[in-house]
């Protein structure tokens, strides 16, 4: 509901009257309500959003167009956008009723052109927006996004929708053999560099397990995790007849990412944390 007020002005004989202030209001019959389907995101995550539009009046409202902001902010001299939408996922419906699909103009903003609200009904707009290199991948991240619904004869609208970034460990890894070539009864080493691009380390909660079959078998075999020996049975086992080595769940442990927004692009920039296990032992 809107209040406005007025007031009247009478003039007479180089005299001025002023009248009382007439108070009104105006009843709005437009509402509108953001969701994510999904409250949190992920680095290179979609998310999906449902804006839903209510007409509480009797008379349709047409004409309508919904502008997205993308969750633009300022950062430094500039305004990133850490969203970017989808092209093709569009949906739009009318009292539950899929409509056709609307043209979009997509870029540092999203906006939906002639949408259309049936008496004492409800629009209902579903689309998705990437993640992008903008989007905070910190553990205290977030990104806030409004819409906002105008049209001729009515109010703007506005609504909005906050997610945060996902507080876990993204792990990759990876493996090298060396020497290459290796000579027959030679030491044969491998190296697996384990990261984590995420916001959270790895612990021993997380159950970290590393197999490998080694082929060719290896025997008499050492181990390092980060540079500290390990034993076999504690921290891993081995089966010489098979060539099976898997580390002991837990003892594998990676530390979180460090960040770092770009001062000239606003970019965030991922270091992942790293840990590394080395075995080595006689072909």
């Amino acid at each position: 509901m809107a209040q406005f007020t007025n007031q009247a002005q009478l003039t007479y004989n180089n005299a001025v009257i002023n009248s009382n202030i007439a108070v009104g209001e105006i009843l709005e019959v437009l509402s509108a309500t953001k969701t994510a389907v999904r409250g949190t995101y992920g680095q290179q995550d979609d998310v999906t959003y449902i804006v839903s539009i209510v007409n509480s009046g009797n008379t349709p409202i047409t004409g309508l167009t919904l502008t997205d902001d993308l969750g633009a902010y300022a950062f430094q001299a500039q305004t990133l956008v850490p969203l970017t939408y989808t092209d093709g996922t569009v949906r739009y419906y009318e009292n539950g009723t899929l409509q056709a699909t609307p043209s979009v103009t997509a870029g540092n903003s999203l906006v939906i052109p002639n949408i259309s609200v049936p008496a004492n009904g409800n629009a209902i707009i579903v689309y998705e927006a990437a993640v992008n290199r903008f989007a905070p991948p910190t553990a205290d991240g977030s990104i806030e996004n409004t819409v906002t619904i105008t049209g001729t004869g009515i109010s703007p609208v506005t609504a909005s929708e906050t997610v945060t970034a996902e507080q876990r460990p993204i792990l990759g890894i990876t493996k090298s053999v060396s020497p290459i070539p290796v000579t027959e009864n030679g030491t044969l080493t491998y190296t697996f560099v384990i990261q984590n691009t995420g916001n959270e380390a790895a612990d021993a909660a997380d159950a970290i397990i590393v197999t490998d079959a080694f082929d060719p078998i290896l025997s008499d075999l050492t181990v390092t995790f980060d540079g500290q020996a390990w034993t076999e049975s504690n921290q891993y086992t081995y089966n010489s007849d098979t060539g099976l080595f898997t580390t002991a769940s837990g003892q594998v442990t990676v530390p979180a990412a460090t960040y770092a927004q770009d001062a000239a692009t606003g970019a965030w920039l991922i270091t992942p944390g790293v840990s590394t296990l080395v075995v080595s032992g006689t072909v």
